[in-house]
């Protein structure tokens, strides 16, 4: 088990090194880490001028914001955002993140594989 724990944190930390310590830019808003058929693991980077363009996943959803501010939208509701908080979106609920003024980078998690 820690072999995997190390694994899934030396690839977070040489992708978090190599996007952002050097700018380097991906085509995706949503780059993982880890993605199996238990556990997918990644990262959110969305610009003000970006949409957040997800839909419901078929897994429960934990996010970590790690820099940035903004609203998370769940069902009908904005949550305001903020760096070193936490949020849980349920299984099939619409949600998206939107109305951040700077960079926003989210780690997020999910049961199962990213589809």
């Amino acid at each position: 088990m820690d072999e995997i724990i190390k694994t899934g944190k030396d690839r977070f930390e040489s992708f978090f090194h190599a996007k952002h310590k050097f700018g380097l830019q991906t085509p995706e808003l949503y780059s993982f880490f880890i993605n199996n058929e238990n556990l997918t693991a990644g990262v959110l980077v969305l610009q003000p001028s970006e949409e957040d363009t997800q839909e419901p996943h078929e897994s429960d959803e934990v996010y970590f914001i790690l820099k940035g501010d903004g609203f998370l939208k769940i069902k009908d509701t904005d949550y305001p955002v903020s760096e070193n908080k936490m949020y849980f979106v349920g299984k099939q609920i619409e949600h998206f993140f939107h109305g951040n003024s700077k960079e926003l980078i989210v780690l997020y998690f999910f049961g199962g594989p990213d589809s």
